[in-house]
């Protein structure tokens, strides 16, 4: 704990400079904290919450670009030209997406294979809020948690509502987007639908980018609690503008190298919900069905490249939660069980593998808050998972079968008190863990299974919440052993391997202030040192890791129907994908760009136009060799909007 400990003093003196300049009125967010909604007393301690208000006047189109623009968090490149850029929560690098959970109404949309969450599938226009959590996870969402969870709640429509929109919106890379929702509530029974198409060019050469997508759900309540069932259909058509050396990006980052690779994505999930109040219990399960087929084909001198994959996964996710009042104290007391069946069929030149995962997990999590003008909260929970992993692949170039079986245990311990006014301070320690993917099992040294990645987290941290300004300072570690990581020196290629011990070790600050009736300004700053504990690169940096990233949004927000909001991000630099041991004599330059949107109301008609990367920046956030591998992002690109809401 040395490293947290010398830092306190920071985290402390920011946070009463803030108490000096806020009023004494209190801010009260509800956020998901336990797998239910909480009680406002009990709201999870250090969270991020992107409102809906939030969401409409910085004019993001999708779930992952509010993510990363609103909540500040640090996302790469896709390399398919979707807009699900890769996101990254405490510097995990090229497996930042498998040290985040994507919580979707109870529902994890993680998938067992080196893939990111297809966030761009949900309706933003249905979003209520997003809630990010940072920091390990393990005992209440599962593996992979040891970044944070990133929650998204949709909307509930309530008895008598009857709204909706329509969307549209034109720009520059010959981008667009139609889309349309409406939601009906009855005395018993509400239903929501919401379609949409968009396409793009996108900034680079055949990078081209189609979506087709209809989510829609009915709610009903009845004698035993409301159930909900819910359809979301996605349908994607991509060209793949592939990678570039450093020169190449230089002369023309637009340009490809591989002008006739192209793939398709279609996605279905459907789910059915139910929760119930029974006294001083809540009850509540999720079912969920997902189906997934991809499809890519890559053109070289050597002939073409055919892929196809067909996943399925279903997850099923019972809880209860008793929440209730013993002389003076409140006791939250969560337990559940989840059980998830994932499988995949491979069919490529050099793989027809038929790939399945098992899995059982055990959770119970209590919170306690005692009487008084501290208000201490203490909190303990644990969690036991197995797993069953198995993989039967004909091809002679791969072993022929594979069954993994693995058990693992994560905890946490973390407590809370109100030190003076609007000033909370806290402390967090627990285990978090991560199984190797599908993905990362099929590519390894002597084709052996990767062991469970452990990680050790601990966290301090102040919050102030008074008036008009808001603000937590965090100072947090993560120890880890057998990391899950690609290794391009390992083998002849490179392969998956667990590396020696590493660390994360940062502070982290978000705030948000309200400084005149029609001004506001918000941010995010992450500091983090990515580096080998112990072994052969003992003290050298991880590979794609910024030191420093900062997120700033200023809202103009007067009475008259206006509203202007304005944001920058600055990126430090990082080491490219293959500087294992930091011998590359360049790294991946640091970056600045700038997003804004002015939007004018007239009746129920809302009219915008928004620009991103304002100044045209030439950066890049994916970059996997010296100098090369490089992914480049957009350069500006204007739109124009209009919105009616009916």
């Amino acid at each position: 704990m040395t490293f947290i400990t010398s830092r306190c003093a920071l985290a402390a003196a920011i946070a009463l400079c803030f108490a000096a300049a806020a009023q004494a009125q209190s801010n009260t967010v509800v956020v998901s904290g336990s797998r239910f909604a909480s009680d406002p007393s009990l709201l999870p301690i250090g969270a991020t919450s992107i409102s809906a208000a939030d969401i409409r006047r910085a004019g993001v189109t999708d779930v992952n670009q509010a993510i990363r623009k609103i909540g500040g968090v640090y996302g790469r490149q896709s390399l398919t030209g979707s807009p699900d850029f890769g996101l990254d929560l405490r510097g995990f690098g090229t497996n930042s997406d498998q040290n985040v959970v994507i919580v979707l109404d109870g529902v994890r949309l993680n998938e067992n294979e080196l893939s990111s969450a297809t966030l761009s599938t949900i309706p933003i226009d249905m979003v209520e809020r997003i809630d990010i959590m940072r920091g390990g996870a393990s005992v209440l969402y599962g593996e992979g948690a040891t970044g944070g969870v990133i929650q998204i709640t949709t909307k509930r429509p309530q008895a008598g509502e009857r709204s909706g929109n329509v969307f549209t919106e034109l720009g520059q890379f010959d981008s667009g987007e139609v889309r349309a929702s409406v939601v009906q509530g009855f005395d018993d029974v509400a239903f929501d639908a919401s379609a949409g198409h968009q396409r793009s060019d996108n900034y680079r050469d055949n990078n081209e980018f189609k979506q087709s997508r209809f989510n829609g759900g009915v709610k009903f309540n009845t004698g035993v609690g409301r159930f909900s069932l819910r359809a979301d259909i996605a349908r994607q058509d991509q060209r793949f503008a592939g990678s570039l050396t450093e020169g190449e990006f230089n002369a023309n980052p637009r340009q490809t190298l591989t002008p006739n690779d192209f793939g398709k994505l279609d996605s279905d999930r459907y789910t059915a919900a139910w929760e119930h109040k029974i006294g001083a219990f809540d009850l509540a399960a999720e079912l969920s069905h997902r189906k997934k087929e991809a499809e890519a084909s890559y053109f070289s001198q050597f002939g073409v490249f055919q892929s196809a994959y067909d996943t399925r996964q279903t997850q099923f996710s019972p809880r209860v939660r008793h929440l209730g009042q013993f002389g003076g104290l409140l006791n939250e007391l969560v337990a559940g069980f989840d059980f998830g069946l994932w499988s995949r069929i491979t069919h490529t030149a050099f793989s027809n593998d038929k790939a399945s995962q098992r899995n059982k997990a055990v959770y119970l999590r209590d919170e306690v808050k005692f009487a008084g003008p501290q208000q201490f909260r203490l909190a303990a929970g644990v969690r036991r998972e197995l797993f069953e992993k198995e993989s039967v692949n004909p091809n002679p170039f791969i072993a022929d079968a594979v069954l993994v079986k693995q058990a693992n245990n994560a905890w946490e311990v973390q407590g809370s008190m109100l030190a003076a006014p609007g000033l909370t301070a806290w402390a967090k320690a627990g285990q978090s863990y991560r199984v190797a993917n599908s993905d990362e099992n099929g590519f390894t040294v002597q084709s052996k299974p990767l062991q469970t990645q452990a990680s050790h987290d601990a966290e301090i941290g102040l919050g102030y919440a008074q008036g008009a300004a808001k603000i937590d300072a965090r100072i947090f570690r993560h120890n880890l052993d057998n990391e899950i990581y690609f290794d391009p020196t390992a083998g002849t290629f490179g392969a998956n391997t667990n590396l020696a011990p590493t660390q994360r070790k940062g502070f982290e600050l978000d705030g948000s202030y309200r400084f005149a009736p029609e001004w506001q300004v918000q941010g995010h700053f992450q500091q983090v040192d990515a580096e080998f504990r112990s072994g052969p690169n003992a003290g050298r940096e991880l590979a794609l890791v910024p030191k420093n990233i900062l997120t700033v949004r200023l809202a103009w927000l007067p009475s008259d129907g206006q509203s202007a909001d304005i944001g920058v991000q600055r990126v430090g630099q990082q080491r490219y994908g293959s500087d294992f041991d930091n011998s590359c004599d360049a790294r991946m330059p640091a970056y600045t760009v700038v997003d804004g949107r002015y939007a004018r109301k007239f009746g129920p008609w809302e009219l915008a136009v928004t620009a991103l990367n304002l100044f045209d920046k030439e950066h890049f956030s994916q970059a996997f060799s010296c100098r090369g591998g490089i992914y480049p992002n957009s350069g500006r690109q204007l739109k124009v909007s209009a919105r009616y809401d009916f």
